[in-house]
């Protein structure tokens, strides 16, 4: 529910009532923010931006090995069903309930599957098709019958969302072989980071390796060895066809075309040791990673439905700080106070987000987040930012205290945006614990802030504060 504040006149008391808390709370809080615990890491995916906008990622679920075991897929499987299950306890009618439970039921089969994927990607004309076609006519196919193999569309196209559609599906597949012509471009280095960031096991190939000179060749298997740091092999899946002069007995010359055989052996050696070697941890490897991918869905969608509650919480205690700093104008003390936020804003948020609070506990969140405000500079650069816009209009030489009050409503909603999405990065477990990780808070606190200094938006949060504070002058 939403608190519209019609007259400041009749939540002065108030205002003042809750400064002198908040300023209270502040002095007992900021004493305490040395105290503070820490949490393991934050979810990020690597800085990857077409994995950041399909799944917000949990870095401290990614195994720390190319390659995991059965039963660390079992555990990603089993963290998958916390997600699913708490989706469907706090939204039970929800649109992607049946969907994502129809996946996690397919997960705990893959356990056992002894068919391995191997996708073949890579840019336009690197010989994906004829790679693949060599290899299920060379005799290595026929020890290797269990191998699937999966050509994909060409890489780096221009096409808007082209690119993330393929590394998507080839994330699907136990082992890629990523195709290249010569040194890495920086397109296709990006999408072997993104491959390797979701432990995608893969193999480096260089194609075409026929047409370098042998000096050229070397120089390009060190650099992408050095790039790489990974599996890097040199292969002609076609070689050129070379010109063959045989002179005959009675002095003519004949000369044809001949077509090398293909020269795929440093190649098949490296895929016989990776298969038989470990087949089956790949194939837990792809279980795990699918698990993850699932998880950071079901909690997207989680998150979701948490941020709908949240909104108007925020929304709530923004204009009743707004109100308190309106009705009682002490510039810095009444702004930093408010900074800190009401405790049981924290409480509420927190409940929202599985992250249970004391009262003491909140309030000293509250005090640390007023903390990092006054320390990062955020108090000084919205109340400039505010008061800029607010001298455009003349309302300001009726309302002497409508800097403050909208000052104190964008720190409170900072914060409070701030806070959820802290939350929603944390791990979601049956039992979630309190405690904080301040350098992530920090961080997290600057980002949302950054977001929310765009002109248009501080433009248009002063003009609600207006609307809240001030009616009979605005309207």
């Amino acid at each position: 529910m939403v608190v519209k504040l019609q007259r400041p006149i009749l939540v002065g008391g108030l205002g003042i009532s809750f400064s002198l808390w908040m300023v209270q709370t502040w002095h007992h809080s900021i004493m305490q923010v040395g105290e503070l615990g820490l949490l393991s890491a934050l979810a990020v995916g690597g800085g990857l931006w077409w994995w950041q906008q399909q799944f917000p990622q949990d870095h401290a679920e990614q195994p720390n090995g190319m390659l995991v075991d059965r039963e660390t897929a079992v555990s990603a499987i089993a963290k998958t069903e916390v997600v699913i299950n708490q989706l469907a306890q706090e939204a039970e009618n929800h649109s992607a309930l049946e969907t994502l439970k129809t996946k996690l039921a397919t997960l705990p089969l893959e356990l056992d599957r002894q068919e391995i994927k191997l996708a073949v990607t890579g840019g336009k004309f690197v010989g994906k098709s004829t790679l693949i076609q060599v290899l299920q006519s060379d005799q290595w196919q026929e020890t290797q019958k269990r191998v699937n193999f999966q050509e994909t569309a060409p890489l780096l196209n221009e096409v808007e969302g082209s690119d993330a559609a393929i590394l998507t599906e080839v994330t699907k597949s136990d082992l890629v072989l990523f195709l290249t012509n010569g040194d890495l471009t920086d397109s296709e280095f990006q999408a072997l980071q993104q491959l390797k960031a979701v432990n995608q096991p893969q193999v480096l190939v260089l194609n075409k390796q026929d047409q370098y000179l042998p000096d050229e060749r070397a120089s390009i298997l060190q650099s992408l060895k050095q790039r790489m740091q990974d599996h890097v092999v040199a292969v002609a899946a076609s070689p050129v066809a070379v010109k063959v002069r045989k002179h005959q007995a009675d002095g003519t010359v004949k000369e044809w075309m001949e077509q090398p055989a293909a020269d795929i052996q440093q190649l098949t050696q490296q895929l016989n040791e990776i298969l038989v070697q470990q087949s089956q941890q790949l194939v837990w490897t792809t279980t795990s990673r699918q698990a993850f991918l699932l998880k950071a869905e079901a909690k997207n969608y989680l998150n979701g439905v948490r941020c709908d509650r949240a909104t108007p919480i925020i929304e709530q205690y923004q204009w009743i700080a707004a109100a308190a700093a309106f009705a009682n104008p002490v510039p810095a003390l009444d702004i930093l106070a408010t900074a800190a936020i009401n405790a049981q804003m924290v409480m509420d948020l927190g409940n929202i987000y599985q992250q249970k609070f004391s009262l003491e506990q909140a309030q000293t969140v509250a005090g640390t987040m007023g903390s990092l405000m006054l320390k990062l500079g955020l108090v000084e650069l919205s109340t400039k930012a505010i008061s800029t816009v607010l001298k455009s209009n003349a309302v300001t030489f009726v309302a002497g205290g409508l800097v403050q009050g909208v000052s104190a409503a964008y720190l409170t909603r900072v914060a409070g945006l701030s806070l959820v999405a802290y939350f929603e990065q944390q791990e979601i477990t049956v039992d979630s614990g309190s405690n904080l990780n301040l350098d992530k808070l920090r961080q997290t606190l600057q980002n949302v802030f950054q977001q929310n200094q765009q002109l248009a938006v501080v433009q248009g949060f002063v003009k609600q504060g207006m609307k809240r504070l001030v009616p009979e002058v605005v309207g």
